[in-house]
């Protein structure tokens, strides 16, 4: 399932500088919307006897786009520096789709990086043309992955980075991980050097959470960065989907 970012630092929207160089919010926004568009390829691998449960599915998505990130071939003149500067001088588009048996295997002979979860498996790859997709990963279903939750996941830890989920809204697995990446990569974005390379040592420890409604009401006003989709699908433009509630950035909110 796709996502595309209209994605915005400052609690209720408003579009303020990061941190980090590399942040699109250095871009006005009709700039990234003229440029050459690219998206971030994420696969999850679903067996239909064993297939991941739906918070480890979206935890292991967003940590996967903070691993792509992190890689040393995604900066500097890394071979793979060019295509994710592409990708974020545009709209930060990524989409999910499912692969299982012959498919994964196909999928995981293509340049990229696996991330586990407790059972997930998720398959990032560097940016692609929109229109540009290898064909082993152009053939694979956006649909049909519907995941669900055996039992509620546990409250996270105190100081756990969150990914918190609107209450309101209903979305597929394949679009909340694709949403989970968008708020993992904006809090990336708004990080100094020090912080970031203390996530990256943790192994990138989130969780992702459905907040309350009370909760998600005192977030939206707490200036951390929160994702607006776009609106291609299943949800409308312009709708509030995750907030990252990292405490390096609460702290300066």
């Amino acid at each position: 399932m796709s996502g595309t970012g209209d994605q915005r630092a400052g609690g209720a929207g408003a579009a303020v500088p990061a941190v980090g160089a590399d942040s699109a919010f250095h871009r006005e926004h009709a700039l990234r919307d003229e440029a050459p568009q690219y998206v971030l390829p994420l696969v999850v691998h679903i067996e239909k006897a064993e297939p991941p449960t739906r918070t480890d599915a979206l935890e292991t998505a967003a940590r996967a786009v903070l691993v792509l990130l992190g890689d040393e071939r995604a900066a500097g003149e890394g071979e793979w520096a060019q295509a994710v500067r592409d990708w974020q001088d545009a709209r930060i588009r990524k989409v999910v789709r499912r692969a299982r048996g012959a498919e994964w295997r196909k999928a995981c002979a293509l340049p990229g990086i696996t991330v586990h979860g407790d059972a997930a498996e998720v398959r990032v790859y560097p940016p692609v043309p929109l229109d540009g997709w290898p064909k082993e990963l152009a053939k694979l279903q956006v649909s049909g992955t519907d995941l669900d939750d055996p039992r509620p996941p546990a409250p996270p830890a105190e100081g756990t980075v969150v990914l918190w989920l609107n209450p309101d809204l209903e979305m597929s697995a394949g679009k909340a991980m694709a949403q989970a990446g968008h708020a993992a990569q904006l809090a990336w974005w708004e990080l100094t050097r020090a912080e970031r390379e203390a996530w990256r040592e943790s192994g990138f420890a989130l969780a992702v959470r459905t907040a309350a409604p009370e909760r998600w009401a005192r977030l939206g006003g707490s200036g951390l960065p929160l994702v607006r989709d776009a609106g291609f699908t299943e949800i409308a433009p312009g709708s509030a989907t995750v907030i990252a509630d990292h405490p390096a950035l609460r702290a300066r909110a």
